[in-house]
């Protein structure tokens, strides 16, 4: 290897980099990605592979007469040639920027990670190892069956090394893992589809997985058409998940304090305070929660953006803790920024790395499908987007499996609709919850991996119009 084409190690880069800094405050974010995935079609392997990646971020910060200003360059695989351009770009793009309105001193006084100069944690084709042979017998299975298995199982560890001009060395590992098994009748007629998180696929039962979906399948043997209208439905974990981490993201303290968002007060100010939920809902985030560990500290690539508007690029390296945004029912607190709870005299509570839902159920789904005299199972929902920003309504799609549930038991099929719903209105509406259990997003589960949720009993819920997706 050249010297042109050395890389040095992530916590040295972050060294250098902040060596070599003119500016009056820098952060320096390195991130180390490794990943390994396996991928399969018509219920035999296509394609495996194993990827390294790193990305450097740097953001600095330039006092001036109108205030201070950033300026945010990143770039993947860099170099360490590459390393002082990189500084000098971001130095450049801060002295041309306009000073910040979320301005703020750079963080400072977080204890060191112990292991900030440890080598960045890697992934390998061995997390496999348990599951791969598993899953051979499970296509053996599918294919004696008569279904067609077609997914994608992925690993992927993040280690994530962020240091500043005020000293803060701080160090977090994230793996992140997941599981997608569709699975098709040999006509492509019928569909059922599951995804399930993990840390290191120790944990996943990939025979169990299909025996469900064999299940769902043997269901839509029999198909009932059904119009659009409102009907009770039983909402799974996953598809709660996919309303609430919308939520979570559109919820800005700010944007409600101005009246921009759902979580605006008549009036003026914030629903905080408000009972939201008939249910004894507790909505959260936690870096300690147990099985869904995320950063202690605040990492921000980027200055805000249209999904995460309550964030701050000065706000890097803020310790984070549990915040209960929503606790027994009742909204406690709303995403900020330092600058942002200054303007709306909230606490100080930024966008955390996890989202958990708690409503007091201990009820399995299937021990809800058995509580409901008539209604609809829903399997997953996607493609979905925003309506009303005021009203925070959102529409999507059923797909893969919208079960018809008569007396207690799951009687055929139905066809798929658009749905026309606020999942702050889901929430509220809800009268029954399960207990809440780790699971992933269909929709947003790349971007946001880390949830818990119950499935949920929801009246009502407007099935706008049908739709002609398997």
């Amino acid at each position: 290897m050249t010297d042109t084409q050395r890389s040095s190690a992530p916590h040295e880069t972050v060294e250098r980099a902040l060596a070599l800094s003119r500016a009056d405050g820098t952060v320096v974010i390195a991130d180390e990605t490794s990943t390994a995935n396996l991928r399969w079609a018509a219920n035999g392997l296509t394609t495996n592979g194993v990827t390294r990646g790193r990305r450097l971020t740097v953001i600095a910060t330039v006092g001036g007469a109108q205030g201070t200003a950033a300026g945010v360059v990143s770039q993947s695989a860099v170099t360490d040639d590459e390393i002082e351009p990189l500084v000098r770009a971001a130095e450049e793009a801060a002295r041309s920027s306009p000073s910040a309105e979320d301005a703020q001193p750079l963080v400072e006084g977080v204890p060191a990670s112990a292991d900030f100069t440890d080598g960045p944690a890697e992934t390998s084709p061995e997390v496999f190892a348990a599951f791969a042979p598993a899953l051979g017998e499970t296509f053996a299975r599918a294919r004696a069956e008569g279904r067609e298995l077609f997914g994608f199982a992925s690993h992927e560890v993040v280690s994530t090394y962020l240091g500043t001009s005020t000293g803060l060395r701080l160090r977090h590992d994230q793996p992140t893992g997941h599981l997608e098994i569709n699975a098709k009748s040999p006509d492509r007629q019928r569909s059922s589809f599951v995804t399930v998180p993990t840390d290191d696929f120790t944990d996943v039962d990939v025979a169990a997985l299909d025996a469900d979906l064999a299940t769902r399948l043997a269901w839509a043997e029999r198909r009932v058409e059904l119009p659009a209208g409102r009907y009770e439905t039983l909402l799974p974990p996953t598809s709660v998940a996919d309303l609430l981490i919308y939520q979570y993201w559109m919820s800005d303290a700010r944007n409600a304090h101005e009246g921009r968002n759902v979580f605006a007060k008549a009036g003026g100010g914030t629903r905080v305070g408000e009972r939201l939920a008939t249910l004894p809902a507790t909505l959260y985030s936690d870096p300690a929660a147990p099985g869904l560990a995320a950063s202690p500290f605040l990492v921000v690539h980027a200055s805000t953006d249209s999904f995460t508007p309550g964030i701050s690029v000065f706000d890097n390296g803020l310790p984070l803790a549990r915040t209960d945004w929503m606790r027994e029912g009742v909204l406690g607190q709303l995403p900020t920024s330092r600058y942002t709870a200054g303007l709306t005299g909230l606490p100080v509570a930024p966008l955390n790395g996890n989202l958990l839902l708690e409503a007091g159920g201990t009820r399995s789904l299937t021990d809800l499908v058995a509580g409901t005299e008539r209604g609809l199972l829903i399997t997953t929902l996607w493609y979905i987007r925003e309506v009303d920003p005021k009203t925070l309504l959102l529409t999507g799609l059923t797909r893969d499996g919208v079960y018809l549930v008569e007396g207690g038991e799951v009687t055929g099929v139905v066809n798929n609709f658009r749905f026309n719903e606020s999942p702050l209105d889901v929430i509220g509406r809800a009268t029954e919850a399960g207990r809440t259990e780790r699971c992933r997003s269909r929709e947003w589960g790349e971007y946001f991996p880390q949830t818990a949720m119950p499935a949920l009993r929801v009246p009502e819920f407007n099935m706008s119009s049908v739709s002609p997706g398997v």
